[in-house]
Protein backbone atom coordinates (compact mmCIF):
# COMPACT_ATOMS: atom_id res chain seq x y z
CA UNK A 1 0.00 0.00 0.00
CA UNK A 2 0.97 3.37 -0.43
CA UNK A 3 2.32 6.32 1.80
CA UNK A 4 -1.04 8.48 1.27
CA UNK A 5 -2.98 4.57 2.12
CA UNK A 6 -1.22 4.24 5.31
CA UNK A 7 -1.20 8.04 6.30
CA UNK A 8 -5.25 7.83 5.44
CA UNK A 9 -5.51 4.68 7.46
CA UNK A 10 -3.94 6.37 10.51
CA UNK A 11 -6.26 9.48 10.73
CA UNK A 12 -9.55 7.17 10.04
CA UNK A 13 -7.81 5.09 13.37
CA UNK A 14 -7.66 8.29 15.56
CA UNK A 15 -10.76 9.71 13.74
CA UNK A 16 -12.54 6.74 15.17
CA UNK A 17 -10.97 6.81 18.44
CA UNK A 18 -10.89 10.46 19.14
CA UNK A 19 -14.49 11.51 17.48
CA UNK A 20 -15.74 8.18 16.68
CA UNK A 21 -15.84 7.00 20.63
CA UNK A 22 -15.41 9.87 22.05
CA UNK A 23 -12.44 8.19 24.70
CA UNK A 24 -12.12 10.31 27.82
CA UNK A 25 -8.63 10.62 29.41
CA UNK A 26 -8.65 7.26 31.74
CA UNK A 27 -11.04 5.20 29.77
CA UNK A 28 -10.74 1.30 29.48
CA UNK A 29 -11.68 0.27 25.50
CA UNK A 30 -12.39 -2.68 24.12
CA UNK A 31 -12.38 -3.41 20.96
CA UNK A 32 -13.70 -5.92 18.37
CA UNK A 33 -13.19 -6.84 15.49
CA UNK A 34 -12.43 -10.40 12.98
CA UNK A 35 -8.38 -11.13 13.08
CA UNK A 36 -7.87 -9.69 9.65
CA UNK A 37 -8.34 -5.89 10.89
CA UNK A 38 -4.82 -6.43 13.22
CA UNK A 39 -2.61 -3.99 11.35
CA UNK A 40 -5.92 -1.28 12.44
CA UNK A 41 -6.44 -2.38 15.48
CA UNK A 42 -2.70 -1.57 16.46
CA UNK A 43 -3.36 1.87 15.25
CA UNK A 44 -7.03 1.87 16.97
CA UNK A 45 -4.74 0.76 20.13
CA UNK A 46 -1.77 3.48 19.34
CA UNK A 47 -4.39 6.30 19.00
CA UNK A 48 -5.99 5.05 22.34
CA UNK A 49 -3.18 5.12 24.32
CA UNK A 50 -2.22 8.50 22.83
CA UNK A 51 -5.55 9.77 24.40
CA UNK A 52 -5.09 8.69 27.67
CA UNK A 53 -6.75 5.15 27.49
CA UNK A 54 -5.93 3.39 31.02
CA UNK A 55 -6.43 -0.07 29.16
CA UNK A 56 -6.72 -1.30 25.36
CA UNK A 57 -9.03 -4.89 25.39
CA UNK A 58 -9.03 -6.48 21.92
CA UNK A 59 -11.70 -8.82 20.96
CA UNK A 60 -10.67 -11.14 18.27
CA UNK A 61 -12.86 -13.25 15.88
CA UNK A 62 -11.85 -14.96 13.06
CA UNK A 63 -14.42 -15.81 9.77
CA UNK A 64 -12.59 -19.05 9.25
CA UNK A 65 -13.23 -20.54 12.37
CA UNK A 66 -16.93 -19.68 12.52
CA UNK A 67 -17.17 -21.75 9.72
CA UNK A 68 -15.06 -24.67 10.99
CA UNK A 69 -18.18 -24.63 13.65
CA UNK A 70 -20.40 -24.45 11.69
CA UNK A 71 -18.84 -27.54 9.76
CA UNK A 72 -17.88 -29.10 12.08
CA UNK A 73 -20.01 -28.60 15.33
CA UNK A 74 -23.26 -30.37 16.47
CA UNK A 75 -26.28 -28.91 17.02
CA UNK A 76 -25.36 -28.42 20.83
CA UNK A 77 -22.22 -25.95 19.72
CA UNK A 78 -23.65 -24.44 16.91
CA UNK A 79 -26.44 -23.22 19.43
CA UNK A 80 -24.06 -22.26 22.26
CA UNK A 81 -22.92 -18.32 22.73
CA UNK A 82 -20.79 -17.42 25.67
CA UNK A 83 -22.87 -15.89 27.92
CA UNK A 84 -20.54 -15.35 30.64
CA UNK A 85 -18.32 -13.43 28.00
CA UNK A 86 -20.73 -11.13 26.86
CA UNK A 87 -21.82 -10.27 30.86
CA UNK A 88 -18.32 -9.43 31.57
CA UNK A 89 -17.54 -6.84 28.72
CA UNK A 90 -21.45 -5.07 29.70
CA UNK A 91 -20.12 -5.16 33.44
CA UNK A 92 -16.84 -3.42 31.95
CA UNK A 93 -18.80 -0.74 30.03
CA UNK A 94 -21.78 -0.50 32.88
CA UNK A 95 -18.47 0.72 35.14
CA UNK A 96 -17.78 3.44 32.41
CA UNK A 97 -15.60 1.56 29.65
CA UNK A 98 -16.00 2.40 25.92
CA UNK A 99 -16.96 -0.09 23.07
CA UNK A 100 -15.05 0.16 18.93
CA UNK A 101 -16.68 -2.73 16.37
CA UNK A 102 -15.10 -2.81 12.88
CA UNK A 103 -16.54 -4.37 10.68
CA UNK A 104 -15.98 -5.48 6.71
CA UNK A 105 -16.15 -9.25 7.09
CA UNK A 106 -17.22 -10.98 3.75
CA UNK A 107 -20.89 -10.52 3.63
CA UNK A 108 -21.64 -13.99 1.62
CA UNK A 109 -19.52 -15.95 4.41
CA UNK A 110 -22.90 -18.11 5.67
CA UNK A 111 -24.06 -18.69 1.82
CA UNK A 112 -23.44 -22.06 2.00
CA UNK A 113 -24.91 -23.17 5.46
CA UNK A 114 -28.11 -24.50 6.47
CA UNK A 115 -30.14 -21.38 7.48
CA UNK A 116 -31.42 -22.86 10.00
CA UNK A 117 -28.33 -23.30 11.51
CA UNK A 118 -27.46 -19.52 10.91
CA UNK A 119 -30.97 -19.09 12.83
CA UNK A 120 -30.23 -21.04 16.10
CA UNK A 121 -26.51 -19.93 16.08
CA UNK A 122 -28.11 -15.43 15.75
CA UNK A 123 -30.62 -16.72 18.40
CA UNK A 124 -28.30 -18.27 20.63
CA UNK A 125 -26.18 -14.77 20.61
CA UNK A 126 -28.57 -12.70 20.91
CA UNK A 127 -30.08 -13.94 23.98
CA UNK A 128 -26.62 -14.42 25.62
CA UNK A 129 -25.57 -11.03 24.69
CA UNK A 130 -28.86 -9.17 25.43
CA UNK A 131 -27.57 -7.58 28.76
CA UNK A 132 -24.60 -5.96 26.61
CA UNK A 133 -27.06 -5.25 23.81
CA UNK A 134 -29.22 -3.28 26.25
CA UNK A 135 -26.21 -1.48 27.89
CA UNK A 136 -25.21 -0.03 24.23
CA UNK A 137 -29.04 0.36 23.08
CA UNK A 138 -29.91 2.40 26.23
CA UNK A 139 -26.66 4.78 25.78
CA UNK A 140 -24.85 3.90 29.33
CA UNK A 141 -21.78 3.81 27.48
CA UNK A 142 -19.56 5.20 24.48
CA UNK A 143 -19.20 3.53 21.20
CA UNK A 144 -18.62 2.99 17.97
CA UNK A 145 -18.55 0.64 14.91
CA UNK A 146 -16.38 1.48 11.82
CA UNK A 147 -15.40 0.27 8.34
CA UNK A 148 -12.32 -1.85 7.35
CA UNK A 149 -11.85 -3.20 4.15
CA UNK A 150 -11.41 -6.80 2.80
CA UNK A 151 -11.01 -8.64 -0.11
CA UNK A 152 -14.15 -10.62 -0.04
CA UNK A 153 -16.18 -7.71 0.53
CA UNK A 154 -14.31 -5.23 -1.59
CA UNK A 155 -15.02 -7.59 -4.70
CA UNK A 156 -18.15 -8.09 -3.79
CA UNK A 157 -18.56 -4.20 -4.30
CA UNK A 158 -16.46 -4.18 -7.33
CA UNK A 159 -16.83 -7.54 -8.99
CA UNK A 160 -15.56 -6.35 -12.33
CA UNK A 161 -12.00 -5.49 -11.76
CA UNK A 162 -9.11 -6.76 -10.10
CA UNK A 163 -9.20 -7.80 -6.10
CA UNK A 164 -6.29 -5.70 -5.72
CA UNK A 165 -7.92 -2.53 -7.60
CA UNK A 166 -10.93 -3.82 -5.82
CA UNK A 167 -9.43 -2.95 -2.54
CA UNK A 168 -7.88 0.22 -3.11
CA UNK A 169 -11.74 1.53 -4.59
CA UNK A 170 -13.05 0.44 -1.49
CA UNK A 171 -10.80 2.08 0.93
CA UNK A 172 -11.23 5.24 -1.32
CA UNK A 173 -14.64 5.45 -0.48
CA UNK A 174 -14.39 4.38 3.17
CA UNK A 175 -12.06 7.67 3.50
CA UNK A 176 -14.29 9.92 1.66
CA UNK A 177 -17.72 9.01 3.37
CA UNK A 178 -15.89 9.04 7.05
CA UNK A 179 -14.37 12.46 5.94
CA UNK A 180 -10.99 11.40 6.17
CA UNK A 181 -9.83 12.90 3.12
CA UNK A 182 -11.31 16.46 4.39
CA UNK A 183 -8.23 18.67 5.04
CA UNK A 184 -9.60 18.66 8.76
CA UNK A 185 -11.56 15.42 9.08
CA UNK A 186 -12.62 16.21 13.29
CA UNK A 187 -13.65 19.90 12.27
CA UNK A 188 -15.65 18.31 9.32
CA UNK A 189 -17.61 15.99 11.38
CA UNK A 190 -18.77 18.57 13.82
CA UNK A 191 -19.54 21.06 10.91
CA UNK A 192 -22.63 17.30 9.70
CA UNK A 193 -23.10 16.76 13.02
CA UNK A 194 -24.57 20.02 13.50
CA UNK A 195 -26.66 19.73 10.38
CA UNK A 196 -28.18 16.80 11.01
CA UNK A 197 -29.14 18.36 14.72
CA UNK A 198 -30.60 20.80 13.09
CA UNK A 199 -32.73 18.62 11.43
CA UNK A 200 -33.64 16.22 13.91
CA UNK A 201 -34.23 20.30 16.48
CA UNK A 202 -36.89 20.36 13.72
CA UNK A 203 -39.06 17.45 13.60
CA UNK A 204 -38.75 17.49 17.58
CA UNK A 205 -40.56 20.76 17.47
CA UNK A 206 -42.96 19.51 15.09
CA UNK A 207 -43.84 16.10 17.17
CA UNK A 208 -45.49 14.69 13.57
CA UNK A 209 -48.26 11.53 14.56
CA UNK A 210 -46.80 9.46 12.08
CA UNK A 211 -44.61 9.61 8.64
CA UNK A 212 -46.24 8.64 5.49
CA UNK A 213 -43.89 6.83 2.85
CA UNK A 214 -44.93 6.49 -0.74
CA UNK A 215 -42.92 5.23 -3.59
CA UNK A 216 -42.65 2.43 -6.18
CA UNK A 217 -44.20 -0.76 -4.17
CA UNK A 218 -44.65 1.50 -0.84
CA UNK A 219 -47.05 2.81 0.84
CA UNK A 220 -46.73 2.58 4.22
CA UNK A 221 -47.49 4.99 7.44
CA UNK A 222 -45.23 4.84 10.69
CA UNK A 223 -46.68 6.04 13.80
CA UNK A 224 -44.28 7.23 16.01
CA UNK A 225 -43.87 6.33 19.58
CA UNK A 226 -45.84 8.57 22.26
CA UNK A 227 -43.18 11.28 23.70
CA UNK A 228 -40.96 10.23 20.78
CA UNK A 229 -37.54 11.79 20.08
CA UNK A 230 -35.80 12.36 17.17
CA UNK A 231 -31.93 12.09 17.23
CA UNK A 232 -29.02 12.34 15.03
CA UNK A 233 -24.99 11.33 14.35
CA UNK A 234 -23.91 12.53 18.25
CA UNK A 235 -24.34 11.03 21.51
CA UNK A 236 -23.93 12.11 24.77
CA UNK A 237 -23.42 8.88 26.80
CA UNK A 238 -24.66 8.18 30.59
CA UNK A 239 -20.75 8.12 31.40
CA UNK A 240 -20.76 11.91 30.05
CA UNK A 241 -18.60 11.33 26.74
CA UNK A 242 -20.02 12.45 23.74
CA UNK A 243 -19.59 9.43 20.63
CA UNK A 244 -20.41 9.46 17.12
CA UNK A 245 -21.92 5.55 17.06
CA UNK A 246 -21.77 4.39 13.54
CA UNK A 247 -18.70 6.64 11.23
CA UNK A 248 -20.18 7.24 8.32
CA UNK A 249 -23.79 8.48 9.17
CA UNK A 250 -26.31 10.41 7.88
CA UNK A 251 -29.36 10.00 9.26
CA UNK A 252 -32.06 11.32 11.74
CA UNK A 253 -34.01 8.77 13.28
CA UNK A 254 -36.47 7.64 16.39
CA UNK A 255 -39.09 5.28 17.74
CA UNK A 256 -41.96 4.31 16.03
CA UNK A 257 -45.21 3.44 17.93
CA UNK A 258 -44.91 -0.53 17.95
CA UNK A 259 -48.94 -0.45 17.08
CA UNK A 260 -49.17 2.11 15.00
CA UNK A 261 -47.55 1.14 11.60
CA UNK A 262 -49.49 -0.18 8.42
CA UNK A 263 -49.54 -0.53 4.73
CA UNK A 264 -47.14 -2.34 2.57
CA UNK A 265 -43.16 -1.39 1.82
CA UNK A 266 -40.34 -2.66 -0.44
CA UNK A 267 -37.06 -2.44 0.36
CA UNK A 268 -34.57 -0.50 -2.23
CA UNK A 269 -31.39 -2.06 -1.70
CA UNK A 270 -30.15 -4.88 -0.73
CA UNK A 271 -29.42 -6.40 3.15
CA UNK A 272 -26.94 -8.03 4.14
CA UNK A 273 -27.79 -10.18 7.17
CA UNK A 274 -26.31 -12.78 9.11
CA UNK A 275 -23.75 -13.68 6.53
CA UNK A 276 -26.31 -13.92 3.53
CA UNK A 277 -27.85 -11.01 1.42
CA UNK A 278 -31.24 -10.71 1.15
CA UNK A 279 -33.04 -8.93 -1.84
CA UNK A 280 -36.60 -7.53 -3.18
CA UNK A 281 -38.21 -7.43 0.71
CA UNK A 282 -41.69 -6.77 0.36
CA UNK A 283 -43.56 -6.66 3.93
CA UNK A 284 -47.38 -5.76 4.86
CA UNK A 285 -47.60 -4.36 8.04
CA UNK A 286 -51.29 -4.39 10.42
CA UNK A 287 -51.56 -2.36 13.48
CA UNK A 288 -47.46 -2.37 13.91
CA UNK A 289 -47.26 -6.04 13.05
CA UNK A 290 -45.80 -7.98 9.84
CA UNK A 291 -48.53 -10.24 8.65
CA UNK A 292 -47.14 -10.91 4.89
CA UNK A 293 -43.53 -11.00 4.26
CA UNK A 294 -41.32 -12.64 1.11
CA UNK A 295 -38.45 -11.81 -0.57
CA UNK A 296 -37.17 -12.44 -3.94
CA UNK A 297 -33.89 -13.57 -2.83
CA UNK A 298 -33.30 -14.65 1.05
CA UNK A 299 -36.94 -15.18 1.71
CA UNK A 300 -35.95 -18.18 4.57
CA UNK A 301 -33.83 -16.21 6.42
CA UNK A 302 -36.05 -13.13 6.28
CA UNK A 303 -38.95 -15.47 7.34
CA UNK A 304 -37.04 -16.69 10.33
CA UNK A 305 -35.44 -13.37 11.29
CA UNK A 306 -39.26 -12.05 11.81
CA UNK A 307 -40.03 -15.63 14.28
CA UNK A 308 -37.40 -14.79 16.51
CA UNK A 309 -39.60 -13.47 18.98
CA UNK A 310 -42.95 -11.70 19.69
CA UNK A 311 -41.05 -8.11 19.25
CA UNK A 312 -39.14 -9.29 15.70
CA UNK A 313 -42.65 -8.31 13.42
CA UNK A 314 -42.68 -4.70 14.88
CA UNK A 315 -40.68 -1.75 13.81
CA UNK A 316 -37.98 -0.14 16.41
CA UNK A 317 -36.85 2.17 14.41
CA UNK A 318 -37.32 4.55 11.15
CA UNK A 319 -34.72 6.91 9.88
CA UNK A 320 -34.45 9.96 7.29
CA UNK A 321 -31.38 9.82 4.92
CA UNK A 322 -30.87 11.96 1.87
CA UNK A 323 -30.77 10.37 -1.33
CA UNK A 324 -27.64 12.87 -1.82
CA UNK A 325 -26.20 11.88 1.27
CA UNK A 326 -22.49 11.30 0.56
CA UNK A 327 -22.48 7.56 1.10
CA UNK A 328 -25.39 7.19 -1.34
CA UNK A 329 -23.60 9.81 -3.86
CA UNK A 330 -20.64 7.41 -4.23
CA UNK A 331 -23.46 5.14 -6.42
CA UNK A 332 -22.14 2.16 -4.78
CA UNK A 333 -24.18 -1.09 -3.51
CA UNK A 334 -21.87 -1.72 -0.38
CA UNK A 335 -23.76 -4.76 1.11
CA UNK A 336 -22.67 -3.67 4.47
CA UNK A 337 -25.73 -2.07 6.54
CA UNK A 338 -23.14 0.53 8.10
CA UNK A 339 -22.67 1.73 4.71
CA UNK A 340 -26.31 1.46 3.02
CA UNK A 341 -28.53 2.53 5.63
CA UNK A 342 -26.54 5.39 5.37
CA UNK A 343 -27.27 6.18 1.86
CA UNK A 344 -31.35 5.61 2.01
CA UNK A 345 -34.36 6.23 4.61
CA UNK A 346 -34.62 3.08 6.56
CA UNK A 347 -37.10 1.25 8.98
CA UNK A 348 -35.50 -1.29 11.85
CA UNK A 349 -37.51 -4.21 13.30
CA UNK A 350 -37.23 -5.64 16.52
CA UNK A 351 -35.74 -3.75 19.71
CA UNK A 352 -36.19 0.14 19.80
CA UNK A 353 -33.33 2.69 21.05
CA UNK A 354 -34.29 3.97 24.75
CA UNK A 355 -32.38 6.87 23.51
CA UNK A 356 -35.72 7.97 21.49
CA UNK A 357 -37.65 8.21 23.55
CA UNK A 358 -38.35 11.69 25.54
CA UNK A 359 -36.99 11.16 29.34
CA UNK A 360 -36.57 7.48 28.88
CA UNK A 361 -33.97 7.27 32.03
CA UNK A 362 -36.91 8.48 34.33
CA UNK A 363 -39.61 5.90 33.03
CA UNK A 364 -40.37 2.16 33.77
CA UNK A 365 -40.05 -0.51 31.61
CA UNK A 366 -44.17 -0.90 31.92
CA UNK A 367 -44.16 3.66 31.06
CA UNK A 368 -41.99 2.83 27.89
CA UNK A 369 -43.93 -0.33 26.71
CA UNK A 370 -46.78 1.89 27.48
CA UNK A 371 -45.61 4.81 25.11
CA UNK A 372 -45.03 2.39 21.85
CA UNK A 373 -41.60 0.96 22.46
CA UNK A 374 -40.50 -2.38 21.29
CA UNK A 375 -38.47 -5.15 22.61
CA UNK A 376 -37.02 -7.56 20.62
CA UNK A 377 -33.23 -9.58 20.60
CA UNK A 378 -32.87 -8.88 16.77
CA UNK A 379 -32.69 -4.99 15.82
CA UNK A 380 -32.18 -5.11 11.86
CA UNK A 381 -32.34 -2.22 9.32
CA UNK A 382 -33.20 -2.26 6.28
CA UNK A 383 -33.35 0.29 3.24
CA UNK A 384 -36.62 1.38 2.00
CA UNK A 385 -36.01 5.04 0.95
CA UNK A 386 -35.07 5.94 -2.83
CA UNK A 387 -34.91 9.22 -5.74
CA UNK A 388 -38.27 7.99 -6.09
CA UNK A 389 -39.31 7.63 -2.66
CA UNK A 390 -41.66 11.10 -1.11
CA UNK A 391 -42.11 11.46 2.79
CA UNK A 392 -44.86 13.09 4.56
CA UNK A 393 -45.08 14.12 7.86
CA UNK A 394 -48.92 13.83 9.96
CA UNK A 395 -49.89 15.53 12.29
CA UNK A 396 -52.24 14.43 14.78
CA UNK A 397 -55.25 16.02 13.24
CA UNK A 398 -54.17 14.32 10.25
CA UNK A 399 -52.80 17.82 8.43
CA UNK A 400 -49.62 16.83 6.00
CA UNK A 401 -46.26 18.35 5.64
CA UNK A 402 -43.73 17.33 2.74
CA UNK A 403 -40.67 15.99 4.58
CA UNK A 404 -39.08 14.67 1.85
CA UNK A 405 -39.64 14.48 -2.49
CA UNK A 406 -37.91 12.31 -4.56
CA UNK A 407 -35.69 10.93 -1.96
CA UNK A 408 -34.31 15.04 -0.74
CA UNK A 409 -35.29 17.44 1.83
CA UNK A 410 -37.68 19.47 1.18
Amino acid sequence: MSSSFEANLAKLANLSVQTGVGLLPGQELIISGDIAFAPFVRLLQESAYKLGAKNVFVQYSDEQGTLIRYRNGNPEAIGYSAGWFHEAVAGMLEGGGAYLSITGGNPGLLKEVDPSLVAASSKAHAQAAKKLSNVIMEAKANWCGVPYATPAWAKLVFPEVSESEAIAKLWDAIFATTRVTEEDPIAAWDAHCSELERRSAYLNERQFHSLRFTGPGTDLTVGLADGHLWCSARLRADNGAVCIPNMPTEEVFTMPHRNRVNGVVRSTKPLSMRGTVLDGIEVEFENGKVVKAKAAKGEEQLLRLIDTDAGARFLGEVALVPNSSAVSQTNLMYFNTLFDENAASHIALGQAYAETLEGCSELTDEEKRGQGMNESLIHVDWMIGSGETDVDGVAADGTTEPLMRAGEWV
